[in-house]
């Protein structure tokens, strides 16, 4: 079973006998977990080599902080950020995909050699960029998202979060596909810490089933997340886990995603979660021989 994926990938990307992991480059001086130590572009370069050698299958790269609270920045600079980093990795042969809301910033990056889009607002955010993923062909990540990162907190209100996702990201993929977007080229990412809160997160991670049952990739993006520092708090002052300490928290979920069927998962610390999927697809195969 290629990829752990009962069905056809999107072209373009690696296929594998096991979860891919996808590194995060934040070229950004204000992400969450590492705000500022990426933001120069050689050294946001330099770390998404150092991603790829770790066992990062993908390579991730954004411009644009959508931490809880965040403002957008413009334009402009976003591209500045971005598009040179894309362009010298995808030289460099790494397989990037590009974390952004923008078409335009989308177009130039598959222009500079990114395999992928990676939105998290899944087309919402930006009219054109329906028009730019159908044309260019891309790959395209659709993320569960219901409004900018200023407002997102007053936004996780659900009836059934499970169902309501599931729902929402159903109306979005039909609403890609009548803007001309294959289905071949759709993946799908229940965008926790976006409009969730801890317990929306853990709901939609053990029933991620809901969303395989779609029949399109899963992306699973639980790095370093709140709801993970919240479940690892100090148990005398309550003091949520920093966020660069919870990445064996976030190695267990990327383990539990891959058995639960997730196409990726996308993390900060690529070397732990390699090595576990990696370990969940020999735990697979050895069980289907025996």
């Amino acid at each position: 079973m290629s990829n752990s994926v009962p069905f056809p990938l999107p072209p373009g990307l690696p296929r594998l006998d096991r979860c891919a992991v996808m590194g995060v480059v934040n070229v950004t001086p204000d992400s969450f977990s590492d705000g500022g130590l990426w933001h120069d572009p050689a050294k946001a370069i330099a770390h998404g080599l150092a991603l790829r050698a770790r066992g990062a299958d993908l390579v991730d790269v954004g411009g644009e902080s959508t931490r809880p609270g965040s403002r957008r920045v413009p334009e402009e600079e976003e591209l500045r950020r971005v598009v040179p980093v894309v362009r010298e990795l995808a030289d460099a042969g790494v397989a990037v995909s590009v974390d952004t809301m923008r078409a335009s910033v989308a177009e130039q990056a598959v222009a500079a050699g990114a395999l992928v889009v990676n939105d998290v607002s899944g087309g919402l955010a930006d009219p054109a960029m329906a028009r730019v993923v159908a044309e260019t062909g891309a790959p395209f990540v659709v993320m569960h998202w219901r409004g900018q990162s200023a407002d997102m907190d007053r936004l996780a209100v659900y009836d059934d979060v499970v169902a309501d996702v599931v729902g929402e990201l159903t109306d979005r993929v039909d609403a890609l596909l009548a803007a001309g977007v294959k289905e071949d080229q759709l993946i799908l990412d229940p965008g926790l810490g976006f409009a969730k809160t801890s317990a929306h997160n853990w709901a939609l991670l053990g029933r991620l089933d809901a969303l395989t049952a779609l029949g399109r990739p899963v992306l699973v993006a639980a790095s370093r997340k709140r709801f993970l520092g919240t479940l690892l708090a100090d148990p005398e002052t309550g003091e949520p886990r920093p966020a660069r300490e919870r990445d064996d928290a976030t190695a267990a979920v990327s383990v539990l995603s891959a058995q639960a069927g997730a196409w990726a998962v996308r993390v900060h610390d690529v070397s732990g979660t390699a090595d576990a999927v990696r370990v969940v697809a020999a735990w697979q195969r050895a069980a289907r021989q025996g």
